[in-house]
């Protein structure tokens, strides 16, 4: 399979880890010659309520069992649908009550685009430097890599960048600006937060100057961070905010959520001007509801802020220099480039998934799913530690 997997599937980088799968469930991940491995990365926090869930697993089969895909999104009534529209609409602030689902977050931000301008009929969009959005044209356009973009140009024009957390570059979003799109918290830059009211300050320009808010929840959002959304960390409320990873329990989905006044600009002028075929596909929509259902059921949302303290608690290291982040979106950071790749593929071998940031080299992702144990976490912590020592000598 190795042999095949090289051959003919695309590949996305250079040195791929490469694992062959043969099975997952709850917190781990089982190669083809049986060995075990703890995940602390769950699919890129995707996997948000552990792997082969049992509840997610059934709503797939039940809604199987009824009907797959039937129509082009918004046509019939479907209650997968609907069911997970009023659930994200349940746990959302009240000017946030329409949702509009997708097929993954990158197709959110395409549509969240699409809105900003359609509502203030104006074409300039401001973002963040080292932002990451997805990897549509659109969404490249308003990530601020230009190493990750430079390939590709042009790209949509009308884009400006500023510093996160600059407040001094907030001049910058005016009259002419449609919208500022940020992260709630910097996920490819390194895990960075919002200090000294930043996201707070960024919506008091935009509703001086006229611009909407988007704020990315595909990382931070459904329960992530200690709370549904990550912005109510900070005392924010978006215009319109974007989701996705989590929101499935593993299934590829997204959505991006705003008012009823302004998603029905979408309808007319022109007509359908927002339109996909599988967005919202109805087995997908199903897994998200019974995702919603299980982490808003149990304690999942509070006790990722516990996690995240035992997860500080037993990662203590000279190597690691710093560790970012919030909930059970952390990560720790090494002395350099060199010494995380080596930990993670140390960390491999020893039986403990890890995962690399897109543009911090010295960072190791740690977003395990919600559901993790305590012992599975004191144990991945462990293997961390004795995976540097190894290193080290």
């Amino acid at each position: 399979m190795k042999k095949d997997f090289f051959k003919y599937q695309a590949q996305t980088s250079t040195h791929p880890l490469a694992m062959e799968i043969s099975k997952a469930k709850g917190s781990y991940i089982y190669d083809t010659s049986g060995k075990k491995y703890l995940d602390f990365v769950a699919g890129v926090s995707a996997n948000s309520v552990g792997h082969n869930n049992p509840k997610v697993t059934a709503a797939i089969k039940n809604q199987l069992d009824s009907y797959a895909h039937v129509m082009v999104y918004g046509e019939f009534i479907q209650q997968p649908q609907v069911e997970l529209c009023k659930l994200l609409v349940e746990n959302s602030p009240e000017n946030l009550n329409a949702v509009y689902i997708t097929n993954s977050g990158t197709e959110a931000t395409e549509g969240a685009l699409k809105l900003a301008k359609r509502v203030t009929n104006r074409s300039e969009i401001i973002a963040a430097k080292n932002s990451y959005h997805g990897n549509t044209m659109g969404a490249m356009s308003v990530s601020g890599v230009e190493s990750q973009n430079s390939a590709f140009r042009p790209l949509i024009p009308g884009t400006k960048f500023i510093s996160f957390n600059n407040a001094n570059e907030l001049p910058k979003i005016t009259t002419n600006t449609a919208a500022v799109i940020l992260e709630t918290i910097q996920g490819g830059a390194g895990f960075i937060e919002s200090k000294n009211e930043f996201l707070l300050k960024v919506k008091q320009r935009c509703l001086e100057v006229g611009a909407l808010l988007i704020l990315d929840e595909i990382q931070t959002g459904i329960g992530r961070t200690g709370t549904f959304w990550g912005f109510e960390n900070y005392n924010v409320i978006p215009d319109i905010i974007i989701t996705g990873k989590g929101l499935g329990g593993g299934m590829p989905i997204g959505a991006f959520i705003s008012s009823f006044e302004k998603m029905s600009l979408l309808k007319e002028n022109p007509t359908l001007g927002h339109i996909s075929t599988f967005a919202g596909h109805p087995v997908i929509s199903a897994a998200g509801v019974a995702t919603i259902k299980e982490i808003t059921s149990k304690t999942l949302i509070s006790s990722s802020l516990k996690k995240e303290k035992l997860i500080r608690k037993h990662l203590i290291h000279s190597s690691i220099i710093e560790i970012r982040g919030k909930g059970l979106m952390l990560t720790a950071l090494l002395e350099t480039p060199e010494l995380a790749a080596k930990v993670i593929h140390k960390c491999l071998e020893n039986g403990l998934i890890l995962f690399f940031l897109l543009f911090e080299g010295r960072a190791m992702r740690i977003t395990p799913p919600l559901t993790i144990s305590n012992e599975e976490i004191i144990e991945g912590c462990k293997i961390i530690l004795n995976s540097i020592d190894e290193i080290n000598g």
